[in-house]
């Protein structure tokens, strides 16, 4: 069966050839924008525009059924209305068609028993056929190797992360910003109402994919519990597993069952279960980002001793108490980094000096030398740190070409660094807005953060949303080996 299931996925997402029924000539249409989404993402094979209203589709030639295809055809997208799916399903056998995409809607999650009826007579039709379903009621597939995508300007290179999600919302904003992370995707399913194929057979086939290294997955419900539990846990003991879990309160469980006709369990007992498999849990999109991030930029960590670097007196602090909290040890800098310290610096500020290190106290010329690097550079070569976090801010005396000086050479450090140790920026960018985009200040550390994010270095926010994730990873890291 599983065999049989990445049989149909790997039909679906390496297609020779794609129909899209319902196709059409008007832009604001979703059947218009999936032919237009396979052209401009730059799909190699035959598309197929299925419509009788229309000759042609975006230069494409159309055609009235999918029957009229002069060829077999591996994957169709159905944006047709629900009471047309058994209609098309009867002409896929005679085209070879693996899989149907239902973007349609309107089936079980209205809560009508018409509908829901209808939705177990296709599902009973495209069995007895031998067609797999994706959906109904969602957006489908991004394939960014291949040319398929299901939203406009979603990136064209691919990358590590797999993605499930049964919200189509959930999985193109999740894009959209880990992208501006620089994270980058080797597949996004969005399946919607799991009618057919479900969230197991995605953590299946994703956890055996090649191209995927870290999995995240959005989830309203899950259909068979101890069959996705036994495959989470087999999952997790090759790829860290990322679950966003939604309908935990009595709210979300009615907003589940309506959107996609999730039947969503209880919130302790699944997160109970799903720790217990050894998958990382987050509680919001921006927890599940930032996750994503860490696991995919860094490598395995399985220490907690932390040095950190940067900030005034009082973010030092703050530092050393959301890194203790979170379960880091904040060390001190070790015989041979103070020695080091008393040949680079003049006597005044040898007590001064420890882990975090609050630069805020250097000499003016200290900075112009990159002191801070150095003292980095020491600690990424010392045994006594797990992991370096450096903390980028716009505070000081200085002027903003001043800064943007300091910061570059900073951030130039950083990079260099981050090739021996694992290192994560804690770089607060402000809450901006259209008078911030002519500030000299906010425009470096903007530009900075892109540096950061194209050398692969984990930046986050702030010193608690990094703890938090990066905590995440070490549990993660250190549990697998653990496993006999």
């Amino acid at each position: 069966m599983v065999v049989m299931v990445i049989e149909h996925l790997e039909a679906a997402f390496h297609p020779r050839s794609i129909a899209v029924a319902g196709a059409s000539g008007n832009p604001f249409s979703m059947g218009y924008r999936y032919v237009l989404h396979l052209k401009t993402y730059g799909f190699r094979g035959q598309v197929y525009p299925i419509t009788p209203q229309w000759s042609e589709v975006l230069d494409l030639k159309a055609y009235p059924a999918l029957k009229d295809v002069p060829g077999p055809v591996d994957y169709v997208i159905c944006c047709l209305p629900a009471a047309r799916v058994p209609e098309l399903l009867a002409q896929c056998p005679e085209k070879q068609v693996k899989v149907v995409h239902m973007f349609t809607a309107r089936l079980s999650e209205t809560g009508h028993e018409d509908a829901a009826k209808l939705e177990m007579e296709i599902l009973r039709q495209a069995r007895e056929l031998g067609v797999r379903l994706l959906g109904p009621n969602c957006m489908g597939l991004y394939y960014p190797k291949q040319g398929i995508a299901f939203a406009y300007d979603f990136p064209t290179e691919p990358g590590p992360v797999g993605v499930f999600s049964q919200s189509g919302g959930a999985a193109t904003e999740f894009v959209y910003y880990a992208a501006l992370r620089g994270i980058r995707f080797s597949k996004v399913i969005s399946y919607g109402n799991a009618l057919d194929l479900d969230e197991t057979d995605f953590l299946e086939y994703l956890s055996q994919d090649g191209e995927t290294r870290v999995i995240a997955s959005y989830i309203e419900g899950i259909k068979d519990g101890r069959r996705f539990l036994n495959t989470l846990n087999r999952a997790t003991r090759s790829k860290p597993v990322i679950i966003l879990k939604a309908g935990r309160s009595s709210a979300g469980v009615r907003q589940a069952a309506s959107h996609t006709a999730a039947l969503a369990g209880s919130a302790k007992t699944w997160e109970a279960a799903i720790k217990q498999a050894g998958a990382i849990q987050a509680r919001t999109l921006e927890e599940l980002i930032n996750l994503v991030v860490c696991f995919s930029f860094l490598p395995p960590v399985l220490g907690t001793r932390v040095g950190i670097l940067g900030g005034g007196g009082g973010r030092s602090v703050l530092s050393a108490d959301e890194w203790e909290e979170a379960g880091f040890s904040v060390v001190p800098f070790p015989p041979e980094i103070e020695d080091e310290i008393r040949k680079t610096l003049p006597e005044l500020w040898w007590g001064w000096l420890r882990n975090p290190v609050d630069i805020s106290i250097f000499p003016e010329e200290a900075h112009a030398t990159n002191l801070g690097g150095k003292i980095m550079r020491m600690m990424a070569e010392s045994p006594q740190f797990d992991l370096l976090i450096a903390n980028i801010t716009v505070g000081g005396p200085f002027s903003p070409m001043e800064l943007a000086a300091i910061i570059g050479g900073q951030v130039k450090e950083i990079i260099e660094i981050s090739r021996k140790k694992p290192v994560a920026v804690v770089l607060d960018t402000g809450t901006l807005d259209a008078g911030n985009f002519d500030d000299l200040r906010w425009k470096c550390l903007a530009e900075q953060k892109a540096n950061l994010v194209a050398a692969k270095v984990p930046v986050y926010s702030s010193a608690d949303q990094a703890a938090s994730a990066l905590i995440r990873l070490i549990s993660y890291y250190q549990r697998r080996e653990a496993i006999p």
